[in-house]
């Protein structure tokens, strides 16, 4: 677990804080390794569909790609631009927030690639991603 004071901890906090698409989804901070990165979004009316019960599969995608997208960031110094973003969803999202956890699998020189697992209140794993992003800074 990341010091919350550490440089890494400000990075990732300052990014998330200053995109107004993800301050809408309410994606907070939760954990800070190394090579992992731990984000929870809390469920909103807006993030669901049906009866509310369930999360929209958008937003799950939006949470995966960001959560990914912040463990190459440690790396990197900053948000980078995806490059392509795989989903697959395992059971209906539900509860009231979900946690994603994202892995560094690879950090290369131009590309990185993050694994991205989601699970819900429960600790019950609903959907799976992997993103490939930009080495750098964009």
């Amino acid at each position: 677990m990341s010091n919350r004071n550490s440089p890494s901890w400000q990075l990732i906090d300052s990014i998330l804080s200053a995109s107004e698409a993800i301050v809408a989804l309410g994606i907070t901070l939760e954990d800070l390794g190394e090579d992992t990165c731990v984000l929870r979004m809390p469920k909103q009316a807006e993030l669901t569909r049906g009866d509310g019960t369930m999360y929209h599969g958008g937003p799950v995608a939006s949470l995966i790609d960001i959560a990914g997208d912040m463990v190459v960031a440690v790396r990197a110094g900053g948000g980078v631009p995806t490059i392509s973003l795989r989903v697959d969803y395992l059971r209906p999202c539900t509860g009231p927030y979900l946690l994603a956890t994202a892995r560094l699998r690879r950090n290369g020189r131009t590309i990185s690639v993050s694994d991205v697992d989601v699970h819900d209140d429960q600790g019950r794993l609903c959907a799976v991603g992997r993103g490939t992003y930009s080495s750098m800074v964009g």
